[in-house]
């Protein structure tokens, strides 16, 4: 019989509510064939703030699991050996702390920690770019960064220290070529940092442990050849660049989770098919195979999976590995005249864009220039849908569609109950009145001293989390060390020349302009902790582009200081982007403080994953449009706008 190769890592992306919920998630999904974990967190966590800081309000185990403390990473790995398991966590400011929290654990289950397997995505860089979970500024996290591989070198061999994560970039609109470059940019950065820290002999080794995490489209022949290109060209600078003659130090190792920025809220079921063909892109080229593959769940565009959605997904991946004889053959595509020209073509391009951002200092220095690319990317990447020449089917071809049997009385998702919050708050509370406050005081000191002296961070972070410190206080340490940022938008004041179709809407905006003596001024608003920031961004550059006076602030602003800006601002009408889950509470609060400020005259649209119902309970609170993902047409939104302050039209009603 043909000798089968191993198949890659099956995961599934998972964590929400609370350590306890999370943790019988995931044994009951390893029971079911899972072979690694893969852990979300929620937003307060990955920020660095308690679930008990007001920035975490609405947003405790929404979008992912939140971890405290060493009682809640206790908790979250409760009956699963650390030793035996494969563990990925996504998690990138907070990273040295979430690993030093892993790594007591494994040391309380009696773990050899030499032995420990898994991943940390640690890559800030692309949270500038993309996804927007930073905390301090690019250079001390570049450095932390490096503590954490440094460390791992030393003490967790196994443990892949750093996942440059592209994934984000392409969510955020980054082309082949664009996220080629991008990321081997931030490897070549975290790199550099690395190679004084290490003996010359030892630095290959830590070369090979350095991991990617990468994004599959729709387009999967392209993304197959981006794949190919990747293996190449990371082949390329490891060898040419830093002098590694090991080819094995030179693979090219990465996982995966396809495409969720392709999913659609229309005819939500097409979406099993998108995912099943974006993931033949990671797996059909043995060559360029990824170790590690999660699928997001049918319903993703929707809300929070259920258990069933993401077993389904871990299905589609069991199927391809045992049941079809995919891994008993060599490369499918090796010496294919139109793969290795297409390979090549994305090679090129990559090329050139690494060297344009050399040029520029590199990946640090050149954050403002990527970010400004990314979202130029994604407005012709919409431009093109909008306009038809991108079909996406039940979207803006074959709509027509009978109901959909998966969308159930719970309306096909989880929903986090809301009074999850309030019970992590006060296990928090008890967790912090249990504890030896001069012990915790004292580790920190140690920490903050750690940081400040330009020392590695880890060894104080391990004893800060024996200690019983908390995320919030791990990060403030880090907050007052380094101090804190604020990325670029990527968007301008500035009008682009994409104007191309937006005359009639230009000449709406300068009329309404016109009876209200001045230009029509649109505040875009992101309160709470959500990074996703895309769909702010382009709804900003829509409405600059028809010709509205814009003013967009980027992420993470508190409804006090959105309401605030609204006031100094003179806006006449404000947009609020939330996709975490979130926008209940925080719209509420905004529309309360706005009706105190004496502003309740102003309307107020919202956007993000939003059910129906909750749909109409924020139009019961008075918001005038409510838009989610199946609202793809921007120009419609624009004429909205218009309509909303046009003083004619506000006579009217």
């Amino acid at each position: 019989m043909t000798q089968k190769d191993r198949p890659w890592l099956i995961r599934t992306y998972a964590g929400h509510s609370t350590a306890q919920a999370s943790n019988a998630l995931y044994r009951s999904n390893l029971a079911k064939g899972q072979t690694g974990l893969s852990v979300a967190f929620d937003l307060p966590t990955q920020t660095g703030y308690d679930s008990d800081h007001t920035l975490a309000r609405g947003e405790v185990g929404k979008v992912g699991v939140p971890v405290c403390h060493l009682g809640d990473m206790r908790a979250l790995f409760d009956q699963i050996p650390l030793e035996q398991m494969n563990t990925s966590m996504t998690i990138n400011a907070t990273a040295p702390w979430l690993l030093a929290l892993y790594i007591a654990v494994a040391e309380e289950q009696g773990a050899d920690i030499s032995k420990l397997q898994g991943t940390v995505q640690n890559d800030l860089i692309k949270e500038y770019l993309s996804r927007g979970t930073y905390v301090c500024p690019p250079k001390p996290s570049l450095k932390m960064i490096a503590d954490v591989a440094e460390y791992c070198y030393a003490n967790v061999p196994k443990w892949n220290p750093m996942n440059v994560c592209s994934y984000h970039l392409q969510e955020a609109g980054a082309t082949p070529e664009q996220e080629l470059a991008f990321a081997l940019a931030t490897a070549i950065a975290v790199l550099d940092e690395l190679r004084p820290r290490v003996p010359e002999a030892d630095f290959p080794a830590l070369v090979g442990r350095i991991s990617f995490f990468v994004n599959a489209g729709i387009r999967f022949v392209t993304e197959m050849c981006k794949m190919r290109a990747f293996v190449d060209l990371w082949d390329e600078i490891c060898e040419e660049r830093y002098g590694v003659t090991d080819a094995k130090m030179r693979r090219f190792r990465y996982g995966v989770q396809v495409n969720s920025l392709g999913l659609t809220e229309q005819q939500p079921e097409n979406n099993v098919y998108r995912i099943l063909i974006e993931m033949l892109a990671v797996t059909l080229s043995k060559n360029a195979r990824a170790r590690a593959v999660q699928l997001p769940a049918w319903n993703e565009a929707l809300g929070l999976p259920r258990p069933w959605d993401q077993q389904w997904s871990m299905r589609m991946q069991q199927i391809l590995a045992f049941e079809t004889d995919l891994l008993e053959y060599g490369d499918l595509f090796d010496q294919n005249p139109v793969v290795e020209a297409k390979v090549e073509e994305l090679k090129t391009g990559a090329r050139a864009e690494l060297a344009n951002l050399d040029s520029m200092g590199g990946a640090i220095s050149s954050i403002e220039y990527m970010k400004s690319r990314l979202v130029d990317s994604n407005a012709e990447r919409l431009n093109r849908i909008e306009a038809g020449e991108t079909t996406v089917v039940g979207v803006n071809k074959f709509t027509t569609t009978e109901p959909s049997p998966l969308m159930s009385e719970d309306g096909g998702i989880m929903i986090v109950d809301p009074a999850v919050e309030q019970d992590q708050i006060s296990r928090l509370a008890a967790w912090r009145a249990g504890r030896d406050e001069a012990e915790v005081a004292a580790a920190l000191t140690a920490l903050r001293e750690a940081a400040a002296s330009g020392a590695n961070v880890m060894e104080s972070s391990i004893a800060a989390a024996r200690a019983g410190a908390t995320t919030g206080e791990w990060a403030e340490q880090m907050r007052q060390v380094f101090g804190t940022y604020r990325g670029p938008t990527g968007v301008s004041g500035s009008p682009s020349n994409k104007t191309e179709g937006l005359d009639e809407i230009r000449e709406a905006v300068n009329a309404v302009s016109d009876k209200l003596g001045r230009r029509l001024k649109f505040l875009v608003g992101k309160p709470g902790l959500d990074g996703h920031s895309n769909g702010a961004e382009q709804i900003a550059f829509r409405a600059r582009d028809c010709g509205m006076d814009i003013s967009y602030d980027g992420i993470r602003l508190t409804p006090e200081e959105i309401v605030a800006s609204v006031k100094d601002s003179n806006a006449h009408v404000v947009g609020l982007s939330i996709l975490s889950g979130s926008h209940i509470p925080l719209v509420e609060e905004v529309m309360n403080r706005m009706q105190a400020a004496g502003l309740s005259h102003i309307p107020v649209i919202v956007g993000g994953i939003i059910p129906d119902e909750d749909s109409q309970r924020l139009q019961q609170m008075g918001v005038s449009k409510v838009y989610t993902p199946k609202d793809f047409e921007l120009n419609t939104i624009m004429t909205d706008i218009v309509t909303l302050v046009d003083p004619a039209e506000m006579a009217a009603e």
